[in-house]
């Protein structure tokens, strides 16, 4: 009986495939890659490899093609990985104990460990990153939504979030890919926001990107990644308001009337909420009573 399928999409990772099929080698008994139709040779390494190799149209985005991937493993656990992701020889061998108890859930979120730009980034909302990535098969199942959460049956468990249990996620290498990468799921997540019926307001090209850095510069501690953290948090912004740019381009840039007034009132709250985070950030690194009240205030 096939213990163990390891499921990897693919498109266009000839460099990376390689990698990802050596650090499941001692794991899996079954190896199903699922490709969008590569440009490269990515399917002819995985097949010589000894991976069972599958075609699906190409979609822009995974999500798509994770149902159908799964759908070819005959394996009673699957473990989903991506080409740019390997496993630990730690994290291997905590799977191999899970499989194997019969005390175990039905499926496993796995911490990420995310290399981007040549850093492990340990903060920004980056870590620990947890994604349903091992479970029975028939328990977990991908809606076509980009980015969304699986849906799940039956129980579910983290394993424990710390270094030893991680898939070492290879993110991004390059400004480049970054942008390249960018363009194509701001696409997806505009039309997303459409079909959910979202109404474009201009509000939201100040207050939307403000709320990502935000979100991860400050609240995220960001700032103890460094630079990585600073341009990193600054990257997220702006691909947020690239998104809700698209929104607007889907309404063919429908004129609006926009006071300067309403500009400079919807600026001072962002500017608010930004004092706030500035201040509480200051009160954790250094305390005080002078940050707490301008925390408070706002100020």
């Amino acid at each position: 009986m096939t213990r163990i399928s390891v499921v990897i999409n693919t498109l266009n990772e000839e460099e990376n495939i390689p990698h990802a099929l050596n650090s499941i080698k001692d794991l899996a008994d079954e190896v199903i890659v699922v490709d969008m139709m590569s440009d490269d040779n990515t399917q002819e390494i995985a097949k010589e490899m000894g991976a069972k190799v599958y075609e699906h149209e190409r979609m822009g985005y995974v999500e798509p093609a994770r149902n159908f991937a799964i759908s070819k493993a005959s394996g009673e656990w699957i473990l989903m990985l991506d080409a740019d992701e390997r496993i630990s020889p730690e994290l291997e061998s905590a799977i191999k104990q899970i499989v194997i108890d019969e005390r175990s859930k039905d499926y496993y979120r796995l911490p990420r460990k995310n290399l981007v730009f040549s850093k492990w980034l340990r903060h920004s909302r980056w870590w620990p990153d947890y994604n349903i990535r091992l479970f029975r098969k028939g328990y977990v199942e991908w809606s076509e939504i980009i980015h969304s959460v699986p849906l799940t049956r039956g129980e579910g468990a983290d394993l424990e979030e710390k270094e030893e249990n991680v898939i070492v996620h290879h993110h991004y290498s390059s400004i480049d890919q970054y942008i390249e990468r960018l363009n194509r799921y701001t696409t997806h997540q505009a039309k997303g926001l459409v079909q959910k019926k979202y109404k474009f307001a201009w509000q939201d090209v100040i207050r939307r990107p403000v709320n990502e850095f935000l979100s991860r510069y400050f609240a995220g501690e960001g700032y103890k990644d460094g630079l990585h953290g600073l341009v990193l948090s600054g990257l997220q912004a702006f691909s947020e308001f690239v998104v809700y740019l698209k929104v607007w381009q889907m309404d063919n840039f429908k004129k609006q009337h926009i006071n300067i007034e309403d500009v400079i009132n919807t600026s001072r709250e962002s500017g608010s909420d930004m004092r706030y985070w500035q201040a509480d950030t200051l009160l954790k690194e250094r305390g005080g009573l002078k940050y707490r009240i301008r925390r408070k205030l706002r100020i």
